[in-house]
């Protein structure tokens, strides 16, 4: 591998930095930004970035991964601004971080494999930080799929965790037999619960295909939008709109998308 010039990383995080100095006396628009008003933005520009990893787009990548950095300073600016902490603040504290938390590079633990890693990593952060819970560290805001896969696999590392993948699948039938026991009895507010049940068991087993399941709803979704755009499209150039149209010529169409579309990446 090529030696890292740290002299030009230097040169070009400082550029980075004094313009966002800049930005932050000059422009009207940084002026009134909040760490606030920031974050549905943040947020967005970590979707953006999420989208272009998936279609392995480079180049939209390295502007992604800009945006993303643009905005750690700007927080790091306004903490600044209000004596909080300062962008040194933060690279020395991931740094002591990450050196903290791989003893088995910069201390004398003796890991095997990535388990190890990952066990020997979640035991030093309920130390460190005095947590009482393995699960304390899952964000509350993270969306619900994403969210039962990070839990089910910190609690993993504490041993709470099926043998073998044929128990994870059994627990699958036994909770879409109790979703069918309750919409039997139509009792909804059961349903729900039983629903959430059925879910969180198959983002279970998911991990024990090594499938992540947001990544393959997601690819799901983009299908079904392929498919049924292929549809409409269809339906125009018979002179027809989808609104008119009877579930059966839908069909028709939507196992036609599926045989055309049959090479897509999707």
């Amino acid at each position: 591998m090529e030696k890292v010039n740290m002299k030009d990383y230097k040169e070009q995080f400082e550029r980075l930095v004094n313009i966002m100095n800049d930005l932050r006396e000059k422009c009207p628009w940084d002026q009134k930004q909040t760490i606030h008003t920031l974050r549905p933005l943040t947020i967005e520009e970590t979707y953006e970035l999420g989208d272009a990893i998936e279609k392995q787009d480079w180049s939209e990548m390295k502007e992604e991964i800009g945006d993303i950095m643009l905005h750690l300073i700007f927080y790091s600016k306004i903490a600044e601004e209000q004596n909080q902490f300062t962008i040194s603040d933060v690279l020395d504290s991931i740094s002591e971080k990450m050196i903290t938390r791989h003893p088995h590079i910069y201390g004398n633990v003796f890991v095997e494999n990535e388990e190890d890693v990952k066990r020997n990593w979640q035991k030093i952060k309920l130390q460190k930080k005095g947590k009482k819970s393995v699960l304390s560290g899952v964000p509350s805001g993270l969306p619900a799929l994403i969210k039962s896969t990070r839990i089910q696999e910190k609690v993993k590392h504490v041993g709470f965790e099926w043998d073998d993948k044929k128990d994870a699948w059994n627990k699958v039938k036994e909770e879409l037999q109790e979703f069918q026991e309750a919409e039997n009895d139509n009792d909804v507010v059961n349903m729900q619960a039983e629903f959430g049940d059925v879910l969180f068991s198959l983002v279970n087993y998911a991990r024990y295909v090594n499938i992540d399941p947001e990544t393959a709803l997601d690819k799901t979704n983009k299908k079904f939008i392929q498919r049924f755009q292929f549809i409409e499209t269809q339906a125009k150039a018979q002179n027809k709109s989808v609104d008119t149209m009877s579930l059966e010529e839908m069909n028709i169409l939507w196992e036609k998308a599926k045989s055309e579309l049959k090479n897509s990446s999707l």
